[in-house]
């Protein structure tokens, strides 16, 4: 009977620690371009992710961060404006209309959200969600003109279930999502 007891309390350990442990995090792709013949789907586990990313030294990737080319900051200190963002009340920052395209930029419970709508010519609606943690991470230990994939990946491994990328437009529709789910269904 004691033998029992003690495996039984064994199994029941093992159970806990296996149920606690976290779930696996997957960074899905999903392309769809209006016909059925062609479509992409990506479902990467983050983990997977974060050891793969740090391995490439190719292009413009190297040491898990990424060099965005020409792009110049003329002076301006990116990690501040995102500490003062950060730090800042939710709310509409940037919005620019102009004919066939709205531009918005705001802060919502802890996450930076930029859409564009262009409704003239190719009309497309691109959303972009980051949270604050990613942004962050994406700056952490770059030089000038990087972005540090690594410690983004990173992060989103702790944020919550989250659509990053949603374009639509001219029978096209992207998504780039994370989750727990192994398959994008």
């Amino acid at each position: 009977m004691k033998k029992t007891i003690a495996v039984l309390a064994m199994v029941l350990m093992a159970a806990a620690v296996a149920f606690a442990a976290p779930a696996e995090r997957y960074l899905h792709v999903r392309i769809d371009n209006g016909s059925k013949e062609q479509k992409v789907r990506v479902n990467v586990p983050l983990s997977l992710a974060a050891q793969v990313i740090p391995a490439i030294d190719s292009g413009q990737l190297r040491n898990g961060k990424i060099s965005l080319g020409n792009f110049q900051a003329n002076g301006v200190n990116v990690r501040k404006i995102l500490e003062a963002l950060k730090t800042a009340p939710d709310g509409e920052f940037v919005t620019i209309q102009e004919p066939g395209q709205d531009v918005r930029v705001a802060k919502k419970h802890g996450i930076l959200i930029v859409r564009v709508n262009q409704t003239k010519g190719e009309r497309q609606n691109v959303e972009v969600t980051v949270p604050w943690s990613v942004a962050e991470a994406l700056t952490e230990n770059v030089g000038q003109n990087q972005l540090n994939v690594e410690a983004a990946i990173q992060a989103l491994e702790r944020a919550g279930n989250m659509t990053l990328v949603t374009v639509s437009g001219q029978g096209q529709h992207i998504r780039i999502w994370i989750d727990s789910n192994s398959s994008d269904d």
